[in-house]
């Protein structure tokens, strides 16, 4: 329903994931019985996730311990990885950056030229482990840069930007027909990001396994306030579902539904998979891993534009192993350990036996969710109380340089 905002403009309204909550139904599964799996092109996967393409996330190392505990780990192709022969001083660099230099700082470090055949070889290293290999790269690079990562192996390409459409207009050069290069490529192809029905419809319709789903909700990101565009994630999850619906009347052919960026704990991937996402990238809550090449740090693709900068380098801290975070066991009571478990627990406690069956449970708008019943938890700090502190200071301040969540 469209509400008017002003003579001449109207609006519909739209969620967030704290703007809404799962409605258990009338049934109960065991934990054990819940099957997390979903296939992506011709590769079945134990967990519903992958990791986001940025340097404080993925490095070789990292993608392939992501890969043995049932995920993806997506390379940058444009990022340290492939621009210096040992990328380790360069993020020690940036994670020693005072914080008002930090961005500028970044900027100069991704000034250096991306190299060929640092493409190949890191694609080689991961592949060599017998992980799913997949890499990123922008729409505008895409043909330079991408039958290096072919010719090592790559098998699944992701083209990223903070926004890809299928019908990018220029006068200045010949855009990327994402029609005819999906067409011709031999690997599946996962696109994005968008945000709305039609563009998720149109990116469905060019023959991608999958598409990205989120402008702006990113704990690193700050495309909000520098463009003022993005919407809220549960919104655009749903209306990114209904194009999948559209392409399944229309073809019969499924697209997966990726929720990437604005999540934190396990309750938010429950609800991005209730909204009918298939799978979530994350950034933040895995650049919070021991392993993790950030060292502490965060920062998003488009923090070091040249122009226009649309990240901020954030300090997540350090809170514990990868294979802790994502599957357990967990030691805290926030929901930011054992990710997926915290899923499989969802799902069994709402009675879904799957993913796909978990995408038809019931949500109700509840801006309260977090905060009915929290008081005493909210005056210590502890369990939901940190949830909310948490999520009040990213609303808050996410658009600004700040170094604490």
């Amino acid at each position: 329903m469209e509400e008017e905002i002003g003579l001449g403009k109207t609006a519909r309204r739209a969620y967030s994931l704290d703007d809404i909550s799962i409605v258990p139904s009338r049934r109960t599964r065991d934990p054990e019985d819940i099957d997390l799996s979903w296939q992506l092109g011709p590769y079945k996967l134990n967990l519903p996730f992958l990791a986001s393409a940025m340097d404080g996330v993925v490095d070789t190392k990292m993608a392939i311990a992501i890969g043995k505990l049932g995920g993806i780990g997506v390379l940058n192709l444009e990022g340290l990885q492939t621009r210096y022969d040992d990328p380790e001083p360069v993020l020690q660099e940036i994670a020693s950056l005072p914080r008002e230099e930090a961005t500028r700082g970044i900027q100069h470090l991704y000034s250096e030229p991306i190299k060929a055949e640092l493409i190949t070889r890191r694609i080689k290293e991961i592949k060599k482990s017998g992980v799913v290999t997949a890499a990123s790269l922008t729409p505008q690079r895409i043909e330079q840069y991408y039958g290096y990562a072919l010719d090592a192996g790559l098998d699944i390409l992701v083209i990223q930007g903070t926004v890809v459409s299928a019908e990018h207009i220029s006068s200045r050069r010949e855009p990327l027909d994402l029609y005819k290069f999906i067409a011709e490529l031999e690997i599946p192809v996962i696109v994005g990001g968008c945000a709305s029905y039609h563009a998720a419809l149109h990116l469905m319709r060019t023959g991608v396994v999958g598409v990205l789903v989120g402008v702006g909700p990113g704990h690193a990101c700050t495309t909000r306030g520098v463009l003022g565009i993005g919407v809220p994630q549960a919104t655009a999850l749903a209306d990114a579902a209904a194009a999948r619906s559209r392409i399944m009347e229309e073809t019969g052919r499924y697209v997966n539904v990726i929720a990437d960026g604005g999540i934190r704990a396990g309750g938010d991937i429950a609800k991005c998979i209730a909204c009918g996402a298939d799978a979530v990238m994350l950034g933040a809550p895995i650049a919070k891993a021991f392993e993790a090449p950030g060292k502490g740090f965060h920062w998003g693709m488009a923090t070091f534009h040249p122009e226009l900068p649309r990240g901020a380098r954030v300090y997540v801290g350090t809170e514990a192993s990868v294979e802790e975070i994502l599957v357990g066991p967990a030691h805290e009571n926030d929901g930011t350990l054992n990710l997926f478990g915290a899923l499989r627990t969802s799902m069994a406690t709402c009675g879904y036996a799957s993913i796909k069956e978990f995408q038809r449970a019931e949500v109700v708008i509840a801006p309260a969710i977090l905060t009915e019943g929290k008081a005493i938890q909210r005056s210590q700090d502890i369990g939901m109380g940190k949830v909310v502190e948490s999520k009040r200071v990213s609303t808050t301040k996410g658009d600004l340089n700040v170094e604490a969540t």
